[in-house]
């Protein structure tokens, strides 16, 4: 939309959890809280769909999203469940991450969401694969996948939860997805080493499944859009100071998700979703307390 008229609100589906360190150390995340609190610093106004434990770390993280001026009416309680948690531990130097099944965001039910879309407020839907793995919040998904205008898939392959059937039937019907190079390889079967590899396997991957556009992002060798039409590669914005790449691609998602609402061109959302990815590099962790960070891109975008 354009003009003084008001945008729809994105609908943003799935996990929200804390990283728990051997050092006591609890970090809020989750790709699809981290895409949330992106789009409400940026002005947006996300709705969120998730589910915590009747527990410390779920009031925790209802506290933190009203501290961010976030709307909490469709993050459940769940009196059964915990909030959800990842076990970060050391192994031989290298992190290893354990993704606690069966917790509160595995139990979104069918019913807390079924008339959800009857409100015209609402808009394009975001959602990864993680939040699939077990039945109830499966169901969710389904009904919320029909019931949207359009969808945004971000591709986030977690090690044990996924599988190739049921990843092939969300690859279908959706109308945008990201992914990373090495997703793509997952995805494909195909060896992806280049940029014309990337493209191959990419575009016939958007022929088979119809998408409007599928981007896959490259790390340090930038990011490659896909449409029916053409292709669009733009090189990585450097990073003044590299702190951590945590959450980068969640920025991306983010503002992707603004340009589609505000309607950008392809070229201008490809270039500021690059853009402020590369600025959530120079921060610590994959989300930002920082007002003056978003309205540093608000300002800047007229958003």
């Amino acid at each position: 939309m354009t003009g003084l008229s008001m945008p729809l609100r994105p609908v943003v589906f799935g996990e929200v959890l804390y990283d728990m360190f051997p050092d006591g150390t609890e970090v809020l995340g989750g790709a699809p809280f981290n895409v949330a609190w992106h789009l409400q610093g940026l002005g947006l106004a996300p709705l969120f769909v998730s589910r915590v434990g009747h527990d410390r770390l779920g009031d925790r993280i209802l506290h933190a999203m009203d501290e961010w001026g976030m709307d909490t009416s469709a993050v459940f309680q769940d009196p059964d469940h915990p909030t959800g948690q990842v076990r970060v531990s050391l192994e031989n130097g290298q992190p290893d991450f354990d993704i606690v099944p069966d917790v509160a965001y595995d139990h979104v039910m069918p019913g807390m969401v079924k008339n959800l879309y009857d409100h015209r407020a609402y808009g394009p839907l975001y959602h990864g694969s993680l939040i699939g793995r077990m039945p109830d919040s499966a169901q969710t998904l389904s009904l919320l996948r029909q019931s949207a205008p359009s969808i945004f898939m971000d591709i986030n392959l977690r090690a044990p939860w996924w599988n190739k059937a049921q990843l092939d039937e969300l690859l279908q019907g959706i109308n945008w997805i990201k992914m990373n190079d090495n997703e793509l390889a997952t995805l494909s079967g195909c060896q992806i080493d280049n940029n014309e590899s990337v493209e191959q396997t990419t575009r016939g991957m958007l022929e088979n499944y119809a998408w409007q556009a599928a981007i896959v992002t490259r790390g340090s060798e930038g990011a490659m859009l896909l449409t029916p039409e053409q292709t669009r590669l733009i090189a990585p914005v450097e990073v003044g100071r590299l702190v951590d790449t945590v959450g980068a691609g969640d920025g991306f998602s983010a503002v992707w998700l603004a340009g589609l609402l505000r309607d950008w061109s392809d070229e201008v959302k490809l270039q500021r979703a690059v853009e402020f990815a590369s600025a959530i590099c120079s921060l610590r962790g994959a989300t930002n307390q920082d007002v003056e960070f978003y309205r540093h891109y608000r300002y800047l975008w007229t958003l």
